[in-house]
């Protein structure tokens, strides 16, 4: 799915359209994260920060008026030039039509665009198990024509005292200089 031209609100896909996020779409995200059945479902306190606080690095899609994902993100305070992708999220309805893959394109050629002649590297950290987000990583590295690096960063033992969760290492992609055509 390719993403078009920038300069409107919201840019259209085939099916979607992705914009930033606003406070009424906290309870919306929510939703969408808890459908998956796959994501840590946050508090809605803490959706409605991602849509105000953090708006400039989130997005979300709408299919028919209704939100179907979204992208959680922002620029760590001591790597400004990284933009850290927190959570991707695609309700089951809309799952496997490349929705994760334009939102991704999309944040990212809308932080290009906001910080114009700044290369930005997109982080997140991915358990190996994560087959899902490993491919949608490795195929956004892929298109973006940069490097994928992998690195130890948050180990099991920091995720959960009783061990019930995987490592997380974290991915670094890029720099990127310059959205898709």
């Amino acid at each position: 799915m390719r993403v078009p031209e920038l300069g409107k609100p919201g840019l259209q896909t085939p099916d979607f359209r992705l914009r930033r996020p606003q406070a009424s779409d906290a309870l919306a995200m929510h939703r969408v994260a808890e459908a998956t059945q796959a994501l840590d479902v946050n508090s809605t306190y803490a959706y409605l920060l991602w849509a105000t606080d953090f708006a400039d690095t989130s997005i979300v899609a709408e299919a028919d008026g209704d939100l179907v994902g979204f992208i959680t993100g922002h620029h760590p305070p001591p790597r400004p030039e990284a933009l850290f992708v927190w959570q991707v999220a695609v309700s089951p309805a809309a799952q496997g039509r490349g929705l994760g893959s334009a939102m991704l394109d999309g944040l990212l050629a809308r932080v290009l665009t906001e910080r114009p002649g700044q290369a930005v590297t997109v982080e997140a950290t991915v358990a190996p198990g994560n087959a899902q987000s490993r491919a949608l990583f490795g195929g956004f590295a892929r298109r973006h024509g940069v490097p994928l690096v992998e690195d130890e960063h948050f180990t099991a033992d920091l995720l959960a005292a009783d061990g019930g969760h995987e490592d997380e290492p974290i991915f670094r992609i890029g720099p990127i200089t310059e959205p898709l055509n």
